[in-house]
């Protein structure tokens, strides 16, 4: 169980900083935007969001709107969560993390649905860590299924190329993210009067054919 609330514990705290939610609205937030979280049922959410609010993290209070029940014919009072003080230092350093547990398939999942809310070096960090291990698993799988295709079935054969053909595609997006990423940060650098890129082979180039002009220049 704990290792599912440190998956959803960031993931309603990141949620939360956006707005303040009631239960059910999280809940369908969460199914929407973690597609991981399809099947969060109410019994999972309500004691992390208990656990939450007893470390001081986020705050309970009944929202002035009434939903009535149609079970009952009555009305009842929505309890409304926000993060207070203590849960938005809390997940600062959750999104400053970038250790190999943010690389993991749903740590990665939830960290990435809150990178807008990430530093521009942290996320790199994630993506080209969340690289590494995918190209140690489709390293491992490749040696696998060299090893043992001949003693498969053609249905075992097809599922372990399905699972290569993910890992292959999930590698060549993180490298479209990975460029993106170096390339924000390479236009900040230069907004700072630096060069952009003056460790680059294109950069090297560019330096050496302007040194040949110039010397060039003097012979003539």
């Amino acid at each position: 169980m704990r290792g599912r609330a440190d998956v959803l514990e960031p993931a309603i705290l990141g949620l939360l900083a956006e707005s303040p939610m009631h239960g059910y609205e999280l809940r369908k937030r969460l199914n929407l935007v973690l597609g991981s979280f399809r099947a969060l049922s109410y019994g999972s959410l309500y004691p992390c969001l208990k656990s939450l609010s007893d470390r001081g993290w986020i705050h309970g209070s009944e929202s002035h709107d009434r939903a009535t029940d149609a079970h009952v014919g009555s009305k009842r009072a929505r309890i409304v969560y926000q993060l207070t003080a203590d849960g938005k230092e809390h997940l600062q350093q959750v999104l400053a993390s970038s250790g190999p547990a943010a690389w993991e398939d749903e740590n990665f999942d939830v960290r990435f649905a809150f990178f807008a809310q990430t530093d521009a070096e942290t996320r790199l960090r994630i993506l080209e860590g969340r690289r590494s291990r995918l190209t140690e698993r489709l390293e491992t799988i490749r040696q696998s299924f060299a090893r043992t295709r001949e003693r498969m079935d053609e249905y075992t054969l097809e599922l372990q190329q399905h699972g290569l053909d993910q890992v292959e595609r999930e590698v060549r997006w993180l490298d479209g993210l990975i460029d993106n990423e170096r390339g924000i940060r390479r236009a900040r650098t230069s907004g700072t009067g630096r060069p952009a890129a003056a460790d680059s082979p294109a950069a090297a180039t560019d330096e050496d054919s302007a040194a040949a002009r110039n010397t060039e220049k003097e012979r003539g």
